[in-house]
């Protein structure tokens, strides 16, 4: 439920690393959840060229379905590791982790790394508990920026 700044901040992130996966030419896919509902954002495919539009229409607020969003990000790994099984998957989770259950850890993925936005002036911690259930790799947001 990333609102104001912490949004601002995940969206200057999300460009920049989905034009450097476009320069790479690699795949991405993106979900984003809030406001109850989880969604593909873009489908998993080869990084395109513009993604301002996409990305400045992202909503914040509202709810966070995490679970029903990392359930989406499995499916979507599982398919993948599906159609391409040599390929390395990793999973990007940003969140601010404003939820109290931990979602389990996408089955399908290689690699998590979880971005925290936590709000510092009330930091709950729940990141760091995120990345030690998913043996993950938890990373500040502020020190990306």
């Amino acid at each position: 439920m990333l609102q104001g700044r912490r949004l601002s901040l995940a969206k200057g992130l999300l460009l920049r690393w989905t034009a450097g996966f476009y320069r790479r030419r690699e795949e991405l896919a993106v979900i984003g959840f809030s406001c109850q509902q989880a969604r593909v954002l873009q489908p998993p495919r080869k990084a395109v060229a513009f993604n301002e539009a996409w990305i400045a229409a992202i909503p914040g607020g509202g709810a966070t379905p995490a679970r029903s969003a990392v359930a989406l990000a499995d499916a979507l790994l599982r398919k993948r590791r599906r159609a391409a099984p040599e390929q390395h998957v990793a999973l990007w989770l940003l969140t601010d982790a404003r939820f109290d259950d931990i979602p389990p850890r996408p089955r399908d993925a290689d690699i998590c790394t979880v971005i925290d936005f936590d709000d510092a002036a009330v930091a709950l911690g729940r990141a760091a508990r995120i990345g030690s259930a998913w043996g993950a790799e938890v990373i500040r947001a502020a020190d990306l920026a």
